[in-house]
C-alpha cells in the first residue's frame, strides 16, 4: 500500500521522463509539463490500490492525455503564421534540467514526426522511441496491439524516408557550429558556402510575432546571402553562447541580455545539411528563464541578432 508521500516521491522521480514522452508527441515543453500535471491529478482521483506499476500508468495516461492535446493542435497549426517549428530544449548538462530527452529528438527529428498521423507518431515515439510494448502502447493509442504494430510500422518507414542522419561526433558538431558563427559574424560569404550543404534547407520560425522567413529557404547560395543580409543588417551586439539544443552542439543568440533565437544544425558528411531557426518569443521563454538562472557557458563567436 502506498502512502501519498510515497506517490509523490515517484511522480518527483519519474517527472522528467514523463516530460520527454510528451515532448516527443508534442513538441512543446510548456504543454508538455501541463500533460504531466494532468496525469498527476488524474492519479490523485484513482484508487491507488488497483494500479500495480505507477510508473507504467502515469506514462500511459501522459501519452492519452498528450495525444488528445496534439490532435487539438494539429488544427491550430494549420493557422500558424510561417513555418511551424518545435520549441527547443537548452540543457547544457544543468543537473535542474526538467526535461529527459531522447538523444534522437533533435528539431529536425520533431519536424519529420510533424507529417505523422497523431496516432501514427504515438505509437512510433512510445515503441520505437521509448521502448514500451505494443499492448501498453495500445491502451495509450486506444487501438489493439496489432493496430498499434502497424501503425509503427508505417511511422518508422515514413522516418525512415526523411529522419537525419546524425554522422558525426558531438565535438566535430561543436567545431562545425563554431564555424558557422564565426563565418556568419564575419560575413565571409565563402567561409559559409564551404560549411553549407549544396541542397542545405534553413527553416526559421517567428510565430506572426518577430520577422522570419515564412518559408524554408532552399540551398546553400539562398541560405548564405540570407545569413550575410542578417550580419550586415543586424550586427552583433549582445551574447551569443555556444550552447546544447536538443541534446546536440546548437547557439543561443541573446539581444539585450534576452535570448533572441535558438539555432540547431544537422551536420553531415562535415556540411550542414538543415538549420532550424526558432524565434517565436512564446517559445523561448523558458529558455530565458533557464539561462538567467546560471552563468553562461563557452561562448560562441560573435553571431548576429536576428532580424526583428
Amino acid at each position: 500500500m502506498r502512502s501519498d508521500d510515497d506517490l509523490a516521491m515517484e511522480f518527483h522521480a519519474i517527472r522528467p521522463r514523463l516530460i520527454g514522452v510528451a515532448y516527443a508527441l508534442l513538441g512543446s515543453v510548456e504543454e508538455s509539463e501541463d500533460a504531466v500535471q494532468d496525469a498527476w491529478l488524474r492519479l490523485g482521483r484513482v484508487d491507488h490500490t488497483e494500479i500495480e506499476d505507477v510508473t507504467g500508468w502515469l506514462v500511459v495516461t501522459v501519452s492519452r492525455i498528450a495525444l488528445d492535446m496534439l490532435r487539438s493542435a494539429r488544427r491550430r497549426r494549420e493557422e500558424y503564421v510561417g513555418e511551424w517549428l518545435p520549441e527547443p530544449v537548452v540543457t547544457d548538462g544543468d543537473p535542474a534540467e526538467r526535461v529527459t530527452l531522447d538523444e534522437s529528438m533533435s528539431l529536425a527529428m520533431l519536424v519529420v514526426l510533424e507529417s505523422l498521423s497523431p496516432a501514427e507518431r504515438t505509437a512510433f515515439v512510445l515503441h520505437d522511441v521509448f521502448g514500451l510494448p505494443f499492448t501498453e502502447v495500445g491502451k495509450a493509442v486506444g487501438r489493439t496491439p496489432a493496430a498499434c504494430r502497424q501503425l509503427a510500422a508505417r511511422a518508422r518507414k515514413r522516418v525512415s524516408e526523411r529522419a537525419p542522419r546524425f554522422d558525426v561526433d558531438a565535438d566535430d558538431h561543436r567545431r562545425v557550429v563554431d564555424a558557422f558563427a564565426r563565418a556568419t559574424t564575419s560575413g565571409d560569404l565563402n567561409a559559409l558556402l564551404a560549411l553549407l550543404d549544396p541542397d542545405v534547407i534553413l527553416h526559421s520560425d517567428g510565430g506572426g510575432v518577430v520577422r522570419a522567413a515564412r518559408r524554408p529557404i532552399f540551398g546553400a547560395s539562398k541560405v548564405a546571402r540570407f545569413l550575410g543580409g542578417l550580419a550586415r543588417r543586424y550586427p552583433a551586439t549582445g551574447d551569443p553562447r555556444a550552447s546544447t539544443v536538443n541534446g546536440w552542439p546548437g547557439l543561443l543568440w541573446f539581444l539585450d541580455g534576452q535570448v533572441d533565437s535558438v539555432v540547431a544544425l544537422t551536420v553531415a558528411g562535415g556540411r550542414i545539411t538543415e538549420i532550424h531557426m526558432v524565434r517565436n518569443p512564446e517559445k523561448l521563454r523558458s529558455i530565458s528563464r533557464l539561462s538567467s538562472t546560471r552563468r553562461p557557458g563557452r561562448p560562441a563567436p560573435s553571431s548576429p541578432s536576428a532580424p526583428h
